[in-house]
């Protein structure tokens, strides 16, 4: 529940943008951006009401043809965002930086939470599995990602991460998801809490904010439709550190739409 403060947090960095040196883009230079506030919820008691308002309020947003960069709030937004995305795109590829697959079933009698969104956007049909990479995974959870596997994503682990090196990774992951629509999802967490202690299930071992820049960086030119940056809880950091490289990546992805706006005028 920490996670609810992220964006207030995010929104209060001033030292983010507005050039981004690495893909030689100022976004508000190319394309029109606004903050258009939180999503409304009809009741924060009611869960699976909340995950309609977001998938309604986001539906909005993409039917007037901008593309959505939604700020967390926890893992399990991107569900009903990727509801909205699909409805106009269809099945969409995915890149996916976390330290978990979010792929488990039910838990606590609700297949609504952090740790299942993507499970439930596979079931639907909302991400292609065949073009989904999820990075960084490590932790203690593993057993609880089989549908990954089942459904064919390509999983990288930290530790293949490290071995593989930047560039491979990026390689691999252009591979994966080719032309298509491209959904960008970043869970903090998949940063080594040494960088960002602020996430409410940190795990040791996992990328350095510079690799995840480069990581996004190396994305540059696909067509990505929309992203979301999910899972800073301010109040766990002392420092202002988690909200400081939160708000970093997403400025990352929201360059990565700029970009392909300023190249085919998408």
């Amino acid at each position: 529940n920490g996670a609810r403060f992220g964006p207030r947090a995010i929104r209060t960095m001033e030292r983010i943008g507005p050039y981004n040196h690495a893909l030689n883009i100022v976004p508000e230079a190319v394309c029109k951006i606004a903050d258009v506030g939180d999503v409304p919820f009809r009741s924060r008691f009611k869960l699976e009401q909340c995950i309609e308002d977001i998938e309604v309020h986001f539906r909005r947003i993409i039917e007037s043809d901008v593309r959505p960069l939604g700020i967390g709030g926890d893992h399990s937004i991107s569900y009903p965002i990727l509801k909205a995305i699909a409805a106009k795109h269809g099945p969409v590829a995915m890149v996916h930086i976390d330290a978990h697959c979010d792929t488990s079933g039910e838990y606590d009698g609700s297949k609504f939470h952090h740790g299942g969104p993507f499970r439930l956007a596979v079931l639907e049909g909302l991400i292609d599995p065949d073009r989904t990479i999820q990075i960084g995974i490590r932790g203690s959870a593993e057993f609880l990602w089989e549908l990954s596997y089942e459904a064919g994503m390509t999983v990288i682990h930290a530790e293949e991460f490290a071995e593989m090196g930047v560039a491979t990774v990026i390689e691999k992951a252009r591979a994966v998801v080719g032309d298509g629509p491209v959904y960008v999802t970043f869970d903090v967490d998949g940063l080594d809490p040494a960088f960002a202690p602020g996430t409410g299930t940190p795990e040791v071992g996992g990328l350095t904010p510079r690799e995840a820049q480069a990581l996004l960086r190396g994305l540059a030119g696909l067509n990505v439709v929309g992203g979301d940056l999910v899972e800073v809880a301010p109040q766990y950091d002392a420092t202002t550190n988690t909200v400081q490289v939160g708000a970093q990546m997403a400025f990352e992805i929201l360059c990565l739409m700029a970009l392909r706006f300023e190249i085919v005028g998408e």
